[in-house]
């Protein structure tokens, strides 16, 4: 594969970049032209805070709605969603012809790669102030940007210095960058917000655990199912934080908009060990922390889970077995008393009730 940087890797690296304060909120289109075999030619998603909530590809070539609240935007504006599929569909007949210019420019003539463009805007909801941004990488290298403060763009890299030489003369495509990023995403963005202002801003506190692949692997603590994504996860030992050792995760999305984290730690966990060390979470708006002591029996590890599987395997197959022996020594030593003569059984008389 020629591109370094992944589909997710892109995304997630935008959403990391675009973060911030609660009072600020973010509308981020993600829109990816690939060549890969297994993946849409096209395909499309648009995210608020770090929530998704549209999605085109070029197989289903439709714009639906990820969540319910978005729906209520068609109340005011009932064509919205074949808007966005038309908007879609222009922009993957565009962007395929980008492909192949680039790769002219790279003097490629085969191979698998992939264009990427990523947009949009923040308003603070408290001062109205807001901005914008576009971005555009090929095979998952940074290739030019417009930077709105300046109105021009910048060729990130050297093949891409045509391209601004030739957007930085037209006055009316910067103006009409301008104008989507500063006026049309806010005003939207301003939509969802007000529409989906329940869902986005709830709370919800994640499950924490700890899990460790081999006994020679570092613990990972992995928290999952949080929202809002500004959240802290670190380790501590005897109550003080610590770096040394720790490898911090990304903050990924879920399927049902709750976000994920992990953090490693490298120790050895001596019985002197057990106890020091804890994960903690604290999840922003929530005074409370979770709090997980690194003991060994709170690891959840392959080893661990195999050796309690092979644990009940032996139980599920000792069980009969003991059963079976049990039955068979009642047989015989049922017919070895039926057949010891009348003279050696003794007799049984019932015992006094009184």
């Amino acid at each position: 594969m020629m591109f370094r940087m992944n589909l997710l890797a892109f995304f997630v690296l935008a959403v990391q970049i675009y973060s911030v304060t609660p009072v600020i909120h973010t509308l981020n289109y993600f829109v990816t032209a690939s060549q890969v075999a297994k993946l849409p030619e096209y395909w499309e998603a648009a995210y608020v805070d770090g929530v998704q909530i549209l999605h085109f590809d070029s197989n289903h070539r439709k714009a639906k709605a990820k969540q319910d609240w978005v729906d209520k935007i068609t109340e005011d504006d009932p064509h919205f969603l074949k808007r966005e599929t038309a908007n879609s569909i222009s922009a993957e007949q565009v962007l395929k012809v980008d492909i192949e210019n680039i790769k002219k420019r790279f003097n490629q003539t085969g191979g698998v790669h992939m264009f990427q463009w990523m947009y949009g805007c923040e308003w603070n909801d408290e001062t109205g102030e807001v901005d914008g941004w576009e971005h555009h990488s090929y095979d998952g290298e940074d290739f030019i940007s417009f930077e709105l403060k300046t109105m021009s763009w910048i060729a990130v890299h050297p093949q891409a210095f045509i391209t601004k030489l030739k957007w930085d003369r037209d006055d009316g495509y910067k103006q009409y960058w301008k104008n989507s990023l500063t006026e049309v995403c806010p005003l939207r963005l301003e939509k969802h917000v007000s529409n989906g202002r329940e869902f986005l801003t709830r709370t919800e506190l994640p499950t924490v655990s700890l899990l460790q692949k081999t006994p020679f692997s570092p613990v990972t603590c992995h928290a999952t199912g949080f929202y809002p994504r500004t959240s802290d996860l670190f380790w501590r030992k005897d109550g003080q934080e610590i770096h040394e050792d720790v490898e911090m995760g990304e903050t990924l999305p879920n399927h049902d908009g709750t976000f994920q984290t992990t953090a490693d730690l490298k120790v050895e966990l001596t019985p002197a060990a057990e106890g020091r060390y804890e994960c903690v979470f604290k999840l922003d708006g929530v005074r409370e922390e979770i709090v997980n002591k690194l003991y060994f029996r709170s690891i959840l590890s392959n080893v661990r889970i195999q050796e309690e599987e092979d644990r009940k395997k032996a139980v599920a197959i000792a069980v009969p077995l003991v059963v079976l022996a049990l039955v068979a020594m009642a047989v015989t030593l049922g017919v070895f008393l039926a057949k010891r003569p009348k003279s050696q059984q003794a007799n049984y008389a019932p015992a006094s009730s009184t």
